[in-house]
């Protein structure tokens, strides 16, 4: 009985420390083969038969596909979950899609029913609960019942990021809450949305950086801001760009001619027409001599060197040679490219896991 039970025991913590495959190893990747789109596994195996005009990736289950310029949704079996009968729509999010039928927006949920009926000339997806909807020329805002809680009113509007909406009143940028209660007037020339607690806004020309209160955290005094990402923000001064910390100082000194958006502790940067990679200290990872290059993604990033794409590591290693005609940032374990005039797909090793047929 106590080798059992220690046998049991040794199973439990080799189940529990083996490594479990990534989610990543299940999505499902489009592929176009005689015009017609389908789906492929991580491996290369076809999943979904080449058979639809149009599709997009799966989200939350199902992905949106179009056959004879109606859209439906299928699953990952490739049937039909919501026949194609709608003239628009968008990938689920937040459980619900918006979709277009005799010219207006609605939303339904996964079973295709109406949740909220199509009465709207424009509608985006679900964002933290509340979607933006547009009637009579003004945009507003409702939550999953339809129920508006910001009333169209507006000329533009972004969608909603950590509990803050940005839009333009009188040709202002200001804020909402979730709760629809304006929390910052429209005052700005420009702004963007909220990200890690900051906005990046424009006043008599300059950028800085409000928090959720309205007030500059970081005083107006860049020539152009992009929001903060991984806890940097890249900034333009005196013609060159450089990157700042959440309290305005430099981190890395304006030097550039342009620059990414940092991913994984890099960024890519231009120096004298020529693109590399450095890190939050401002060394250089890769040095500028990529014609083209990307941000990372899934730890790999797409480079153009002497006309062809490859893939490099995070310590700036050519891990996939420049080959491709195009690429792609990785998803998960793979990435789509272009060979020989093709559609393909490689894993992270280079390995062609799958290429289009003539």
């Amino acid at each position: 009985m106590k080798k059992c039970t220690m046998a049991f025991y040794l199973l439990f913590v080799f189940l529990c420390i083996m490594p479990h495959p990534a989610k990543t190893q299940n999505q499902l990747h489009l592929i176009k083969q005689d015009n017609l789109w389908g789906y492929i596994d991580a491996y290369g195996k076809t999943v979904i038969a080449p058979q639809f005009d149009d599709a997009n990736s799966f989200s939350e289950g199902l992905a949106l596909v179009r056959l004879c310029n109606r859209y439906g949704f299928t699953d990952r079996a490739g049937q039909y979950q919501i026949n194609p009968q709608f003239e628009d729509a968008a990938s689920f999010e937040e459980d619900l899609a918006c979709v277009k039928i005799k010219g207006k927006w609605g939303f339904i949920d996964k079973n295709g029913r109406f949740v909220i009926s199509a009465q709207f000339d424009q509608a985006a997806s679900f964002s933290e609960g509340l979607a933006r909807v547009r009637i009579g020329g003004k945009f507003g805002f409702v939550d999953k019942s339809g129920k508006y809680v910001v009333n169209p009113q507006f000329n533009k509007a972004d969608t909603y990021s950590e509990g803050m909406v940005r839009v333009e009143i009188n040709g202002k940028s200001g804020y909402f809450d979730k709760n629809g209660k304006q929390v910052i007037n429209g005052q700005f020339d420009k702004a963007s949305g909220f990200s890690e607690g900051l906005a990046c806004a424009k006043i008599e020309g300059k950028w800085g950086y409000i928090d959720k209160t309205g007030r500059y955290a970081i005083n107006p005094q860049f020539e152009d801001a992009y929001p903060f990402r991984d806890g940097l923000a890249r900034v333009k001064s005196a013609g060159k760009w450089g990157f700042i910390d959440k309290n305005g100082s430099f981190v890395v000194k304006p030097q550039f001619q342009s620059a990414g958006t940092f991913s994984d502790g890099l960024v890519c940067v231009v120096d004298n027409g020529k693109r590399g990679y450095i890190n939050k200290k401002g060394t250089w990872i890769l040095n500028p001599k990529c014609d083209d290059a990307h941000d990372f993604s899934d730890g790999l990033a797409r480079v153009k060197v002497s006309g062809k794409w490859g893939y490099i590591d995070k310590n700036g290693k050519a891990v996939i040679s420049s080959q491709f005609e195009k690429a792609s940032d990785f998803s998960g374990s793979v990435a789509r490219v272009r060979l020989d005039g093709r559609m393909a797909y490689v894993d992270r090793s280079g390995k062609i896991i799958w290429k289009q047929v003539k």
